[in-house]
């Protein structure tokens, strides 16, 4: 028999989709999965008449791959992907490579890195994007670890990944966890994007009591625009035009107002904080769903405390459109936020982060693919030091033309007492880190008053500290 030119482990629907996308691209497959019936159903299902092999023990299954090996590995992150490895390690020969496809916390990959390197085998903690369909028709791909692993992997990534104008939704990231981090912090962005969608939409529904009809018609409007057309723009204005057929109502009203999360939100607000890079956004986003988990509280509290409600009074046109301002500086900000938590990491490890190229393999493929990742892109390729994408030009000047539709949906939606934490916590860092003054110097005179821990003095050279004893 033919050795098979790529192997997959674990065939749950993202692992049965990349397997798939391998072998239309030309490319002999063979696939394993602990529990032998999944592997049959796939087999029967999914990849007859293709050139994919079955193997029913990971013996069976690196005898029928080809050398180097090539070994994806698509199974629950954590323990699990320990647990193959390790069963892996005493098949494998020098030069063979383990593909870590999963959500990874970098952590992980950078120690499953140091290991298999030591051992002469390679590794690549590669982050994927898209979701199911992506992974099947061509998703983003973030890989990083063993360069030499990347080179041999290359071939394949590149016909698997999303196409765009410039070229394949793939590069190779850096070093050790590389891949992975970049694409917790491209689900961090995720999650600031999806709940700036999500308090627009309750602005317009429960402020302006547009029906769902209105919703979709104002979505689909903003996705034609350059600011706003994107992957998840389109699929809000999709979602709004579903009808239960069992209840014949939207079907977003008869779904639970509880979001859940799979961590990778969380992990980029720890490493924010370690790395003492201000998020806000993409934290109020995180902060959003935790609250929305407590639903049975806030349906007590819903009885209890009342306050200010209300409905817009003024020209619906107009401030829908100024929503979509107040939604794009918004969404600047938090792209923002990603790239210059993406900048830090890249200097505190190593990474040697290309930006430009990060924000060209999210253009297709991915979640937060959007038509303004071009300008992005364009911004770090005109400027590889830019300290902050609001710095850059074009965004500076977008953000100064709206900002005063952005302040006066701010200050509407806590007259009507809809809560838009993700829009206020962008609007602070803006405002923030437009200022060259901020109020912390009363901070560091209190921490000085109580602890002795000494301040700076605007009128001294940096580094010189000073203590007073505030009480006498």
């Amino acid at each position: 028999m033919t050795k098979r030119t790529f192997g997959v482990i674990g065939l749950a629907v993202m692992g049965e989709n990349l397997a798939l996308n391998v072998e239309s691209r030309g490319f002999p497959i063979a696939v394993y999965n602990r529990t032998a019936s999944k592997t049959e159903t796939f087999m029967t299902e999914r990849a007859t008449g293709k050139e994919v092999v079955p193997a029913y023990s990971l013996e069976e299954f690196v005898q029928v791959l080809e050398r180097p090996r090539k070994i994806l590995v698509m199974v629950k992150a954590g323990k699990p992907v320990d647990a193959v490895i390790e069963q892996l390690k005493p098949l494998l020969d020098k030069e063979d490579m383990i593909i870590d496809g999963g959500n990874s916390l970098y952590d992980d990959t950078e120690r499953r890195t140091k290991d298999l390197e030591a051992t002469g085998l390679g590794f690549v903690g590669m982050g994927v994007s898209g979701g199911e369909e992506g992974a099947l028709n061509g998703p983003s791909l973030m890989p990083g670890g063993t360069e030499a692993a990347y080179k041999e992997l290359e071939p394949i990534l590149t016909k698997i990944a999303a196409q765009v104008d410039d070229g394949p939704c793939v590069t190779y990231i850096g070093p050790r966890g590389a891949g992975h981090y970049v694409k917790m912090v491209h689900n961090g962005i995720e999650y600031g994007d999806m709940q700036l969608i999500a308090e627009a939409y309750d602005l317009l529904k429960n402020g302006l009591e547009l029906d769902h009809k209105q919703l979709h018609e104002v979505f689909a409007e903003w996705n034609t625009t350059d600011e706003l057309n994107s992957f998840l723009i389109e699929i809000t204005a999709d979602i709004f035009k579903y009808i239960d057929p069992e209840t014949n109502l939207p079907l977003v009203d008869l779904i639970l107002d509880a979001a859940g999360q799979k961590g990778t939100g969380r992990w980029t607000v720890v490493s924010s904080l370690e790395l003492g890079v201000p998020i806000p956004t993409i934290y109020a986003a995180v902060n959003a769903r935790v609250m929305s988990a407590y639903k049975d509280e806030r349906v007590a509290a819903s009885k209890e405390i009342t306050a200010v409600t209300g409905k817009y009074e003024g020209d619906k046109k107009a401030f829908i459109n100024k929503i979509r301002d107040a939604l794009y500086c918004s969404k600047m900000c938090s792209y923002a936020q990603g790239m210059a938590l993406l900048s830090k990491a890249s200097a505190e490890f190593d990474y040697n982060l290309n930006l430009s190229e990060c924000a060209r393999i999210w253009k297709g493929g991915c979640i937060i693919r959007a038509g303004f990742l071009d300008k992005i892109k364009s911004a770090f390729i005109d400027n590889p030091n830019l300290a902050n994408l609001l710095l850059a030009p074009e965004f500076k000047q977008s953000i100064l033309d709206r900002q005063n539709a952005w302040r006066e949906v701010l200050a509407t939606s806590n007259g009507l007492g809809i809560p838009v934490p993700a829009f206020s916590a962008s609007l602070d860092y803006f405002d923030s880190y437009r200022r060259d003054r901020l109020p912390q110097n009363l901070t560091q005179a209190q921490r000085d008053y109580f602890g002795a821990h000494t301040y700076e003095r605007i009128d001294k050279p940096r580094g010189e500290f000073f203590h007073t004893e505030w009480s006498k």
